[in-house]
């Protein structure tokens, strides 16, 4: 489940009590973190209606400009702007949550404040313009995933009065249409003939995902592989399939030598988060999937739709060092309203090596398949030897036959 996002608002003011920064915007933020029994759950904390921006500073052509809010249970966020040959731009974002929140983060293994800091984005802004968007942005870093949209932002406000002129983010600026140019195949004649209506097509049935190649780095080594086509089956409201499209897809993640993560961002509508980890046993090293996290977004406003979490799997395993495989279509339950199903999986999140998969461990319903195609072969060549026999029966009664008759 998730809360409802607010607006902020925030108008500071210099010491003329003159509006010098101004910011309203809506954000959401996703946070992993480990819990007493050491599994791994994700936390959904909303910005309130209501928060304080002390330390927010003004700014000038010397000094940057900070925008600063507190929040929630001991939470703050921020971002600071610099001004730069009549632009300004936003250099950096700090995200610091409080573990000791329990209404958040019930059962937390680690107390206290946790600080992530990320670089912003953003391409510089005239100064005295309004940087305006209401596409969801997302970042992520360090098991945060910070969504922001509906911005409507201007530090270095000139005397008081909030610019006019609006700077759109590139995901905001609308597309034409192409233009069409006439052809002999998509010009359309009126014909005096008349014809029967034509047929009604029946709706196409949705095709299997495309197949797409994801991996991470951990320096200048890649440390996990995946090929898998993804779906998802929505049945919140009515029944609905997504295909993730490899093409728009970015990954994330993070590397590590008992747990890894595979995040993957489509086109900031869908984001589904794989969870791996490797078993306590000594005597026998396997890996598996632990875990998987969908959020789906509104692509219009950026407001969630669904966010769903399953950290209860035990699927995918293989020893320690391989890789598992997967050719036929799987189901993931993560909840009542979302499945995930994956086709020709391929995955290996641990100790790659030179980039390439490790020796695989296929799944029952490929071994039965491999198992089957011998079987059926030597069906089909006992049933032909039978027939090369009877023929050959057949033939020798006839020649007998015409001998008796001589």
């Amino acid at each position: 489940g998730f809360l409802q996002s607010y607006a902020v608002e925030v108008d500071v003011k210099d010491a003329s009590n003159v509006t010098c920064l101004y910011a309203q915007w809506m954000m959401k933020f996703l946070i992993k973190y480990e819990t007493n029994s050491s599994d791994y759950k994700n936390a959904s904390l909303d910005l309130p209606s209501t928060v304080t921006h002390d330390g927010s500073v003004c700014g000038n052509d010397t000094q940057a400009a900070l925008l600063a809010v507190q929040f929630g249970g001991g939470h703050s966020w921020s971002v600071n702007f610099t001004e730069t040959n009549e632009t300004y731009q936003a250099d950096f974002i700090v995200f610091t949550y409080n573990t000791n929140d329990a209404a958040v983060f019930p059962d937390a293994k680690r107390k206290g404040l946790v600080t992530v800091v990320v670089k912003d984005s953003m391409h510089p802004i005239q100064l005295n313009n309004v940087f305006v968007c209401h596409h969801t942005t997302s970042v992520e870093a360090e098991n945060v995933t910070q969504f922001v949209w509906n911005i409507t932002m201007q530090p270095f406000v000139q005397n008081g009065t909030i610019g006019k002129t609006e700077t759109r983010c590139h995901a905001d600026t609308p597309t034409a249409a192409p233009t069409v140019v006439p052809t002999a195949a998509n010009v359309t004649t009126t014909s005096t003939t008349t014809s029967s209506p034509a047929p009604t097509t029946a709706p196409k049935p949705v095709e299997n995902p495309v197949t797409g190649n994801y991996s991470l780095k951990s320096g200048n080594k890649t440390c996990l592989l995946a090929t898998v086509g993804l779906q998802l089956n929505v049945s919140q409201d009515k029944p609905l399939l997504i295909n993730i499209n490899p093409k728009t897809t970015s990954t994330d993640g993070t590397c590590g030598n008992t747990s890894a993560t595979l995040k993957l961002n489509d086109g900031n509508s869908t984001l589904i988060d794989f969870t791996f980890i490797v078993n306590a046993s000594a005597s026998v090293r396997k890996f598996y999937l632990k875990e998987v996290n969908v959020t789906l977004l509104n692509h219009l406003n950026g407001s969630v739709i669904l966010n769903a979490d399953n950290n209860n799997f035990s699927k995918w395993d293989a020893f320690l060092g391989n890789s598992y495989m997967c050719r036929k279509e799987q189901t993931l339950e993560i909840n009542e309203d979302l499945q995930v199903h994956t086709f020709n999986l391929w995955v290996q999140p641990f100790l790659v090596k030179e980039n390439k998969f490790a020796i695989a461990e296929e799944c029952l319903a490929d071994s039965d398949l491999n198992f089957l195609i011998p079987i059926v072969v030597g069906i089909a060549l006992g049933f032909l030897i039978i027939l090369v026999f009877i023929s050959y029966i057949i033939g020798r009664r006839k020649s007998r036959t015409g001998y008796q008759s001589v």
